[in-house]
């Protein structure tokens, strides 16, 4: 009887496709230069009609555009799990809040410690993220066109965002991706009040958690089946119409990106850890690592949640009770990493767009990053989606953005894999911090 084989990772299939599309694309690049110098052009023109021509504009009518329109789906189906993404997640995630006086007073110092952490990884993010595009790592030569469309967006008051975030009506906010910051604050209202309703509010709740388990069975299908072919046709479309100088600016938010999560871990955590508690920082980081390697390994934070249960408990000296609450209310709203992925992600991919990101844009990208972050649901490639939920909170959503965005989708897997000890690592530091708050810390496990 023959062995099954074993199905290839989903991270080969990318990688396969990542480099695939990187050499067609390329392949295609020198062929366009080679055939428009020596005076073919017309051929290029025919490839270009089959293959990578947009069909939607102007001068696609007659075109088949074949990887164009496998690229697109795939985007379109990825932007397609937004709104009820954002919805259900979030919903869920405020339903898990305890009613009890005690777990009430725990989850107001929990949620309290995950916004702390949230506002610094963002602010530091931010400022590094900015650093690196004033260095004009971020710059890419794009067609004048492309320019010229993403110069006409208009400006508008960060402070408008507060007055869109509520939606007049429920339908409206539901109907667009460009609203996801309403859909985020009705995902808010509905959880507190289902929370409010307690049992009655449990067949809202099952439909919520039912529909959540629907949306992760379309998105693993949606990235693990038809992922790598499309990421194949849009890395080499990319290539093949806009050049290889998108390498460069790739590489420059890849690196910064990573070093700035591995920087963040190992500081922002053992500090907010030492000022209020003055427990000694380097135990916590000597004994929550292999948590953090097991979240880089597994790139989930729910494959790490009885690990880093284990790990509270036993050697960090953290009361099981606590733990209970902290530890899995953090898996699903504490995305800090992903809020730090988001700032170089939109940096990158505006200032690829010839978009001028300003210290104004970056303050409402953290604030719509953060609302976003909250409601990522615990498995893989979801904070890359959400991406787009910010680039649509800023209006940045032209076709040259949607190009920067297909190449972070494409690349984006080492730093999805960068950020999840941020994640896991800030739900224990947070969980400490609590603990010791409620003076049910057990300071001698935690000094062994």
């Amino acid at each position: 009887m023959k062995e099954k084989k074993k199905e290839m990772s989903i991270v080969k299939k990318m990688l396969i496709a990542l480099v695939g599309g990187l050499v067609v694309g390329i392949a295609c690049l020198f062929l366009r230069e080679y055939l428009v110098n020596s005076g073919n052009e017309g051929v290029w023109n025919v490839i270009n009609m089959l293959l990578f021509q947009d069909i939607t504009a102007e001068d696609g009518v007659n075109a088949v555009g074949i990887l164009y329109i496998i690229g697109q789906i795939f985007m379109r189906g990825l932007q397609l799990a937004i709104v009820p993404l954002v919805l259900c997640s979030l919903s869920l995630a405020m339903c898990s809040i305890s009613n009890s006086t005690k777990l009430g007073r725990i989850a107001a110092k929990t949620l309290i410690g995950f916004l702390c952490f949230y506002v610094c990884g963002a602010f530091f993010s931010n400022l590094i993220a900015y650093g690196v595009k004033s260095l004009g790592a971020f710059n890419v030569t794009l067609p004048s066109s492309e320019v010229a469309e993403a110069s006409t967006i208009d400006a508008f008051n960060p402070l408008a965002t507060i007055v869109n975030a509520v939606p007049s009506n429920i339908t409206e906010a539901f109907s667009s991706n460009n609203s996801i910051l309403a859909v985020v604050v009705v995902a808010i209202i509905i959880g507190l009040c289902l929370n409010g309703l307690g049992e009655k509010g449990d067949p809202l709740k099952k439909v919520l958690e039912s529909g959540s388990e629907v949306i992760q069975v379309y998105l693993t299908f949606l990235i693990n089946k038809v992922g790598p072919v499309a990421i194949f046709c849009l890395i080499s479309r990319t290539f093949a119409i806009y050049g290889i100088e998108y390498l460069a600016p790739a590489a420059a938010y890849m690196v910064s990106a990573m070093v700035t999560l591995f920087l963040l871990v190992i500081t922002i955590y053992p500090i907010g850890i030492w000022l209020t508690t003055r427990l000694n920082p380097f135990k916590f980081l000597k004994k929550i690592a292999k948590v953090g390697i097991l979240g880089f390994s597994t790139n989930s934070s729910a494959a790490c949640l009885p690990l880093n249960t284990r790990t509270c408990i036993e050697e960090l000296g953290c009361s099981e009770e606590i733990t209970s609450f902290v530890l899995p209310t953090g898996m699903t709203i504490n995305m800090n990493g992903t809020t730090v992925m988001h700032m170089f992600a939109v940096t990158f991919i505006a200032t690829a767009a010839g978009i001028d990101v300003t210290p104004a844009n970056m303050v409402v990208m953290a604030f719509l990053s953060i609302c976003a972050a909250a409601g990522t649901p615990a498995i893989p490639i979801a904070g890359t989606t959400m991406i787009f939920t910010v680039l649509s909170g800023m209006g940045w959503t032209t076709e040259a953005c949607m190009i920067g965005y297909a190449l972070v989708v494409a690349i984006n897997r080492p730093v999805e894999m960068m950020l999840l000890p941020l994640n896991v690592i800030g739900d224990a530091a947070t969980n400490v911090i609590v603990n010791a708050k409620e003076k049910e810390l057990n300071k001698e496990i935690y000094d062994s």
